[in-house]
């Protein structure tokens, strides 16, 4: 696409934070950047084609679906790397991958499992199959903050959100305990789940699917998030196309007394986008993990040193991605 101006940005803050949901969102949006609808979706469709816009829907809690979820570490020889990085990415359960440089592990993808398949079985047999020299499985042991947002305005991350039970509340003890699901709220999640037409009314056909009216459609989406089923109704951005040309996963090594104060410092930080607390290894002290995003390295790091200061900590490795094998979103129960 060409280089966007203002109202292509503005335009990607407003699908970031929270996209309408109403019977014309396109014309809605077109009437906050005074466009026309037919502008709006010309535009749109132009970052979709270059792949600024990944997706637009429903984005939903894993674990509150009854999914298990891990985040994964594997080390191999350079040489290997590509084809066993490839490899990975065949599992449907794979939603992100990243090859990434700083440390022994060179692979980190995130992994989810239905609720009858074995997490440490599945993976076990990824390593074998890859030949991987070694691997860790990195659960999440406590959750801070999860809100990747960017401020294309500005050019910098805006991210804000801390937890599924709303901003800067305190993490429910149920975080990641599974919800009883009707039938019918399956049938809604798979709806909701799947890439928004481009017309100009996209939710009329999913109602009717569901048969529903439309204002039942919506007040289904926030009865789910008041639930902690579904986080948001939102695009995705591809954060490299987008500007953000820097993907820094930094990893530090925190006090067990100091690990929810901590936490919550890091989570404060807008460049901070995912702030969890994992377990540790022989090999691997590192207990609290920060992704940042930035325009260059330059930003990432500046960002780290801020926390560095804010916390007082500076046991700490920075891994930087160099290269996107796979980032989608789990397709649930299909």
């Amino acid at each position: 696409m060409n280089k966007m101006d203002l109202v292509d940005r503005k335009l990607l803050n407003i699908i970031q934070s929270g996209f309408p949901l109403v019977d014309e969102p396109y014309k809605e949006i077109g009437d906050q950047l005074g466009i026309s609808e037919d502008e709006l979706l010309r535009r749109l469709a132009s970052m979709r084609k270059s792949n600024v816009v990944r997706q637009i829907s429903a984005i939903f809690d894993t674990r509150r679906l009854g999914y298990k979820t891990t985040l994964v570490a594997m080390a191999y020889p350079p040489a290997d790397l590509h084809k066993s990085a490839l490899k990975i990415n065949e599992h449907p359960g794979v939603s992100h991958n990243y090859a990434r440089e700083g440390s022994f592990y060179n692979l980190w993808f995130t992994l989810a499992v239905a609720s009858d398949e074995s997490l440490e079985d599945t993976i076990n047999d990824m390593a074998r199959r890859t030949q991987a020299q070694s691997h860790r499985l990195m659960p999440t042991i406590r959750f801070f903050k999860i809100g990747v947002n960017f401020d294309m305005v500005e050019r910098k991350s805006a991210a804000f959100d801390y937890s599924p039970d709303g901003f800067n509340k305190p993490v429910s003890k149920d975080w990641n305990k599974p919800v009883t699901l009707s039938d019918f709220d399956i049938q809604a999640i798979r709806e909701l789940q799947e890439d928004l037409s481009m017309v100009s009314r996209p939710f009329d056909g999913m109602a009717q699917r569901l048969g529903l009216s439309n204002q039942d459609l919506y007040a289904m989406a926030t009865e789910f998030q008041e639930r902690g089923i579904m986080r948001r109704y939102s695009a995705v951005l591809h954060h490299r196309k987008a500007g953000f040309k820097s993907n820094a996963m930094a990893v530090w090594e925190v006090p067990e007394e100091r690990a929810e104060e901590v936490g919550k410092i890091m989570a404060a930080h807008t460049g901070v986008t995912h702030c969890y607390q994992r377990p540790t290894f022989p090999d691997w002290p590192y207990t609290h993990f920060t992704m940042i995003h930035a325009t260059s390295k330059g930003g990432c790091e500046e960002a780290i040193s801020e926390i560095s200061r804010a916390t007082n900590l500076d046991d700490y490795l920075i891994l930087y991605s160099s290269r996107e094998y796979k980032k989608t979103r789990v397709r649930y129960f299909v």
